[in-house]
């Protein structure tokens, strides 16, 4: 990319809300250098047909999960649950391998580019061949993530996951989980050599201490110092009170919930994303939003895993951030997240609007805006919105779909994520500035597809 590029839109979605007549203009490095609103567009000058939004970071993903959604839908005991689930996920992760990975991942983020997301953190714990053992050649898994994020042209950031012990008090990880396992020491030298890879392709390098359950206090302690030693900002992501029986685990193991555990041992603050941290106490959950760290919401895997729903009200009362992610991608669509969210709320709460404010009293504004800041922070990328110094990360609405047509823009932004029954209301989609959905489609997704389609027959021959 040369010299300045530029965008002029009759309606874009600014951090302080909806404006008109804006002019977009990035440089060479796909950074915004100037958001003018106000402005008459020049003669030359390109023009969306719809309104843009800023692109969404998507802040939990397991890639190799999408491989196989939709095959873990029967009934495998008595009463299922999140337990029977992993123990049917450990068996597919027993038999990818890096190409089957990469196949996984292009195609994941493919359909992460055409629904919205931008910018995705991937959790990245399926580290070792079959057996354990590290691969010959260093890193393949993790080069796999970052050659597919590379392909598709999504921002990301590399979170590899520490992972020990197979529950609290350092019990002994069980055969499905061999694959992840690394000491501390280890871990600490896969971030070395993933740094320099990241670093080339702009991607962030951050650390996921998968768990209190998978990771020792002493072994959590020493990869946070680690980490500092190497990029003392880095993101740092956790699992966290995704189950009611995870939180009687640790209150068992600590005579505290793990939520107040880490707050109490952990230096948590504004680089930490709390993933899920569904069974909080109400002054867990205010004094954790208080730190300043991400609450990362993945409502479609929270539903389909049974997890429970997050108290967004006490999380608000601290001044919380929060952000979506896909996890296990039952759903790929960052609209529909939002819409999940907004109706686990209206259920429990039994009103309807909840996550409308007094500065934003659109429901898909409001939740919009707040999800781009969140997932921005919990990425430890520049992608906060349309504003100079930000990256160039927006998408454009389809302003002639049947939902969306007709329509003001901030209403257009509401029937995308309430109205528009899951097909796509998007219509075009710049990363840095580059254009990696043009019309709806990604310029791999007949080929990426038929990839993931040959990879997921041969995991189900096999299973």
């Amino acid at each position: 990319m040369n010299g300045t590029h530029s965008l002029w839109a009759a309606d874009a979605l600014l951090p302080g809300g909806w404006a008109r007549d804006v002019a977009l203009s990035w440089d060479a490095h796909g950074r915004l250098t100037a958001v003018r609103p106000g402005t008459a567009p020049a003669p030359d000058q390109p023009r969306a047909t719809g309104p843009l939004i800023p692109g969404m970071p998507n802040l939990h993903s397991h890639a190799f999960q999408r491989g196989f959604c939709g095959l873990t839908e029967y009934r495998a005991q008595a009463a299922d649950s999140f337990w029977s689930w992993r123990e049917l996920m450990y068996r597919c992760a027993g038999r990818i391998d890096p190409a089957h990975a990469e196949a996984i991942a292009t195609w994941l983020y493919v359909e992460m580019l055409e629904a919205g997301y931008t910018g995705v953190c991937e959790f990245h714990y399926l580290h070792h061949d079959p057996r354990g053992q590290p691969y010959a050649q260093g890193p393949e898994m993790a080069q796999a993530i970052l050659r597919a994020a590379a392909r598709a042209g999504i921002g990301m950031t590399l979170l590899p996951v520490l992972y020990q012990t197979g529950g609290f008090g350092g019990a002994a990880a069980h055969a499905g989980q061999r694959r992840f396992l690394h000491d501390t020491a280890a871990m600490l030298r896969l971030l070395d050599t993933l740094k320099p890879a990241c670093d080339a392709q702009g991607a962030r390098l951050g650390l996921a201490p998968h768990s209190l359950r998978a990771v020792p206090p002493a072994s959590l302690a020493e990869a946070l110092a680690g980490l500092d030693a190497l990029d003392p900002g880095a993101p740092i992501h956790i699992h966290i009170a995704e189950q009611v029986k995870e939180v009687e685990d640790c209150i068992a193991w600590s005579g505290l919930p793990p939520v107040r555990w880490l707050l109490e041992n952990a230096p948590v603050g504004p680089r930490w994303c709390l993933v899920h941290a569904t069974h909080m106490t109400p002054e867990e959950a205010v004094d954790a939003a208080r730190t300043g760290a991400v609450a990362g919401l993945c409502p479609t895997t929270e539903a389909n895993l049974g997890d429970g729903l997050f108290d967004m009200a006490r999380w608000r009362e601290g001044n919380g951030l929060w952000g979506i992610g896909s996890d296990s991608h039952s759903t790929v669509n960052a609209a529909e997240e939002l819409q999940w969210l907004e109706y686990g709320l209206r259920l429990t709460t039994r009103q309807r609007n909840v996550m409308a404010d007094a500065e934003q009293p659109h429901v898909a504004t409001a939740m919009t805006l707040a999800a781009v800041a969140g997932g921005a922070r919990a990425s430890g990328r520049a992608t906060g919105g349309l504003q100079p110094g930000e990256q160039a990360d927006f998408l454009e609405l389809d302003a002639q779909h049947v939902a969306l047509a007709g329509l003001p823009a901030r209403d257009m932004l509401s029937a995308h994520v309430f109205g528009s029954h899951r097909t796509s209301a998007i219509r075009n989609v710049w990363v840095g500035g580059q254009a990696r959905v043009r019309e709806g489609r990604h310029a791999l997704r007949d080929e990426a597809a038929a990839a993931f389609v040959q990879v997921r027959r041969m995991l189900v021959a096999e299973s």
